[in-house]
């Protein structure tokens, strides 16, 4: 993933939309990682796995719920 500065960023804007187009693009600001510039395509799609995921891991605990495969939240935090 490329990265470049905020000023970098700022100087060089258009061409900073035009290759985020084609991979992720880093930003750091005083030498911190900052923000990460994608397509919209790339971001819809990671909006979308996020989505699937959490509807597995909900119906996933569901089906243990189901099967009262559970462990109480007190006693889970004790034993940590």
């Amino acid at each position: 993933m490329q990265t470049l500065t905020a000023n970098d960023a700022k100087r060089n804007f258009g061409e900073l939309l035009l290759n985020a187009q084609r991979e992720p693009i880093k930003i750091s600001k005083n030498n911190k990682d900052a923000v990460v510039v994608m397509s919209i395509r790339d971001y819809e799609e990671l909006e979308a796995m996020k989505a699937d995921y959490l509807k597995h891991c909900f119906e996933s605990s569901k089906q243990d719920l189901a099967q009262g495969d559970v462990v109480d939240g007190e006693d889970f935090l004790n034993a940590l």
